[in-house]
Formats: structure tokens, C-alpha cells, sequence
């Protein structure tokens, strides 16, 4: 398989570097390399750099405001952004709920939502997971009752990522009961803002907050904010996870990762004059992982290649899911591995001034904030046990 871009590619992949390198805030990279967690007002400069570019919902088609680039062009943006450094794109708007807008929203809805969300003014939060129901998703009781012409949401909703950061959220809320669990689900969108939304930060065991619970007690919305037609929520969710899951990749990320890795080691000492770097046993370690992240590579262009002639990620994401998350743990548990005793300095945040401070090397904070919060990747999204069930019985028909 040949892994190449064409040639034909490099003028735009040098644009981007620019890009990053000369226009995007520079203060955001130097916090994000640091290890610190973004405030939400710098959470909206990030992403409204991008939109400003043009660039923030790269996947979108031109008909709905994206760049309308190609599957290799998206490629290598999201390669350049994770080489350069820069945060994540906070997924939950253009990732996940801005496809299943303009693929199944009203006029009305692509209207009132789209231009905001592409443009990094407003943020998104998922609803989907509850205390009682996370991978088993399709039970979930959280309920939406229509009285006129709203919807009474009730419940609660869990593990909800940068809700802290977000002015709406989208849900699956039950809105009747069928003979199948997944039937009855609607897709329901509510402002965070709404009387009755109460948001419970959940802290990591990395000290920084990225989780939530967000509890709603007799919230009215509109009728008309529900997307689609009623009881195909499930319908949604399964179109818009397969998105999720393949978008746990980031090779490029995974690719600077290695590359702090391999320094890390060549600044660990090992005795004499020799450093980490040069066991043999470490270097394996290190090649073993790198061929790991060349294999999930491999498999994401498998899967664009198909999506790029019409097809969907399918069930196959959850491969990618699973091959990118252990990776990522991989890595990090061998960067901490390679910090030493640097890493083992405790403070309530690895990112904190204390920590920074203290550590033996600049590498430590993140390197142990990643490694925290990578424990989590392997868990939520679904988890990789129940991906590997999707693919015994859907992908391999067992």
C-alpha cells in the first residue's frame, strides 16, 4: 500500500504549517505544550482562529461552509495541527453535531446552528451517557415528555466532556417506549443555559477538569430544537459515532508524541555517559510503538480511503478505536517510564506552577497529565470491550 501524499499535496500542507507557525495564537501553543488546561474564553480564541481561517469544520462540504477539502487535504490539517502543537478540536460541535444537523436538521435548525458552530463562536456539549447507562447505551431513562409545543427534559446525563466550555448540548432523551430498547430515542438539542441545567464539574485524577455531570431538572425547550424526526434519535447517534470513534486517531499527535519520547530518553541518564536512549531493551520499546502507530495509520487510510468513494467509517471504527487508544497508552506509559523520578512529584494539578517548578525536566507535567488521563481513552467513547464484541459479531459474523 503506497502510504505517500502526492507531490501535488505539499503546497498545502505548507500553508497550514505556516499557518500555525505564524498566525495562530501563540500563547495558546505555549500553554497547551505546557501541560495546561485551557480557560473557556481561550477554548473559543483557539477554535475561532481556525473559523476565522476557514478551517475549523474542515470535514464540512463547501454547501454547508467548509473548506470542501479532500480526504487527503483534512489528512494532513489535522496532522500539521497536532505536529504544531495546538489543542484539539473540541469535536462535540463540528465533528459530531454539525453533520448530523445538516444532514438531517430543518432549514430553520441549519440556519440557527451551523454558521456559529463552524465559525468557533459557539461550543457543544454530548448528552449521551448516563449514571445507569454508558455502554449500554440504548437503555438510557433520561426523558423527554412533549406538553404542547415542548419538550420537559428530566434526568441526568455523565462523564460529559468540556460542558463547562459549552452554550448547548445535544442529548438522547426517550421519548417513547418501544418494543426494542434503541426504539423511542430522540435527538434533542438544549441551551446550557436553561433554567433547570445544573453542571456538577467532575475533576480527573490529573487534577484538571475536563468532565461533568449536568442534571436537568423540568427543563422546557421548544419543540422544534429536537433534530429529525421523533424515535430516530438512535438512528443519529449511530451515524454520528461512527465519526467519534475514528476520530480518536490523531496520528500526528501520536507522531510529536514519539518524537518528545525519543527526547526524553536521550536527556534520562542511565549511568556514566550513556542515557535511556541507548538500551537496547528501551529502544525495542520504542520501535514496537512506532510500528504500532505506522499499523493504525494504515487502517485510518483504509477506512478514508473508503469513506473518500462514498462509503461511511462502518463498523470498522471501532478498530480504530481500539488500536488508538491502547497506542496512546502505550506511549505514555513509556514516557513516564522515561521521566523517572521527575514524574513522581505530586501536586493537585500535573500541570500546577509547584510541578512545573520542581521537575527534573520540562517533559514531566505533560507527560504524566497525559498519561492520567489516557487511563480513560480505552473507556470512554464505548468501551474497547464492548468494541471488540461490535466487531466479533458485525465485522467478522461471529
Amino acid at each position: 500500500m503506497d502510504m505517500s501524499f502526492s507531490a501535488d499535496l505539499e503546497p498545502f500542507r505548507q500553508e497550514v504549517r505556516s499557518f500555525f507557525a505564524n498566525d495562530y495564537p501563540q500563547d495558546i501553543l505555549d500553554k497547551v505544550r505546557s501541560g495546561y488546561s485551557l480557560s473557556t474564553p481561550e477554548v473559543r480564541k483557539a477554535e475561532m482562529a481556525l473559523g476565522a481561517k476557514g478551517w475549523l469544520a474542515s470535514a464540512w462540504p463547501q454547501e454547508f461552509g467548509g473548506p470542501g477539502w479532500t480526504i487527503e487535504e483534512q489528512y494532513i490539517f489535522d496532522e500539521e495541527l497536532e505536529r504544531a502543537g495546538a489543542p484539539t478540536v473540541t469535536p462535540m460541535g463540528v465533528i459530531y453535531v454539525g453533520p448530523v444537523i445538516f444532514n438531517f436538521g430543518s432549514d430553520e435548525q441549519k440556519e440557527k446552528w451551523l454558521g456559529p458552530t463552524r465559525s468557533g463562536e459557539m461550543g457543544w456539549a454530548q448528552g449521551y451517557s448516563e449514571p445507569g447507562s454508558g455502554s449500554d447505551l440504548a437503555s438510557l431513562q433520561f426523558s423527554a415528555v412533549r406538553d404542547g409545543d415542548e419538550f420537559v427534559l428530566n434526568g441526568t446525563k455523565i462523564w460529559t466532556s468540556a460542558a463547562q466550555h459549552a452554550d448547548w448540548i445535544f442529548l438522547l432523551a426517550r421519548t417513547s417506549k418501544g418494543e426494542r430498547k434503541q426504539q423511542g430515542i430522540s435527538f434533542v438539542c438544549c441551551e446550557m443555559t436553561r433554567e433547570g441545567v445544573t453542571l456538577v464539574p467532575i475533576i480527573g485524577i490529573d487534577g484538571k477538569h475536563y468532565l461533568n455531570q449536568v442534571v436537568f431538572e423540568d427543563v422546557r425547550v421548544p419543540v422544534d430544537y429536537m433534530i429529525g424526526e421523533e424515535g430516530k434519535g438512535w438512528e443519529y447517534s449511530t451515524y454520528l459515532l461512527g465519526n467519534e470513534r475514528t476520530s480518536y486517531a490523531r496520528i500526528g499527535a501520536k507522531r510529536k508524541m514519539l518524537s518528545d519520547l525519543k527526547e526524553i530518553a536521550k536527556a534520562a541518564p542511565m549511568g556514566g555517559n550513556e542515557a535511556l536512549y541507548d538500551d537496547e531493551v528501551f529502544k525495542l520499546k520504542i520501535a514496537d510503538t512506532e510500528m504500532r502507530v505506522d499499523g493504525l495509520e494504515t487502517t485510518v487510510l483504509r477506512i478514508l480511503s473508503s469513506v473518500a468513494e462514498g462509503g461511511s467509517p462502518g463498523n470498522e471504527a471501532s478498530t480504530v478505536k481500539i488500536l488508538a487508544t491502547e497506542t496512546h497508552q502505550r506511549i505514555t506509559e513509556l514516557m513516564v517510564e522515561a521521566c523517572g523520578r521527575a514524574a513522581q512529584i505530586g501536586s493537585p494539578d500535573c500541570a500546577s506552577p509547584d510541578w512545573s517548578q520542581d521537575a527534573l525536566t520540562s517533559y514531566a507535567p505533560p507527560s504524566v497529565s497525559s498519561y492520567f488521563a489516557g487511563r480513560a481513552q480505552s473507556i470512554y467513547g464505548g468501551t474497547n470491550e464492548i468494541q471488540k464484541n461490535i466487531i466479533a459479531k458485525r465485522v467478522l459474523g461471529l
